[in-house]
């Protein structure tokens, strides 16, 4: 799958987002190393802390069918529904990430309908903990 097609999923995603209360909808798409390919968006709740982002409902969508290895994950957002400019995942996606992803996965964070800027995991979660801290 291109970079722009695993874009294309997440802005899809966006469109399905539940976001009464901010107004911020937002889509993401992961790729698993097979070549399947997960979405989600955020969904809200009135007390905002069962809120969940559109990175961990595409990330646990995939886990609950079994997958544990992933490609490459795309993520966009904005108000109303309409990109405005970079939307990274926030810090809880990237702690799920890094619990599942490798650090050197590509992010692709969706700029515009047809632009993304790129970084690996790892960039933006340099001191991640993971199971290297976890003594078993």
């Amino acid at each position: 799958m291109t970079r722009e097609a695993l874009c294309a999923a997440a802005i899809q995603a966006m469109g399905k987002a539940y976001a009464p209360y901010s107004g911020y909808k937002v889509g993401a798409a992961v790729l698993t190393t097979d070549g399947k390919v997960y979405t989600g968006c955020n969904i809200e709740n009135a007390s905002y802390t069962p809120t969940i982002c559109a990175e961990r409902t595409a990330i646990f969508k995939a886990v609950s069918e079994g997958e544990r290895e992933f490609a490459m994950l795309a993520v966009c957002g904005g108000k109303d529904g309409l990109i405005t400019g970079a939307f990274p995942p926030c810090g809880v996606c990237r702690q799920v990430m890094a619990e599942f992803c490798p650090k050197d996965m590509p992010i692709l964070i969706v700029t515009g309908e047809e632009s993304h800027t790129a970084c690996t995991l790892g960039e933006l979660l340099p001191y991640a903990f993971d199971t290297n801290y976890i003594e078993k």
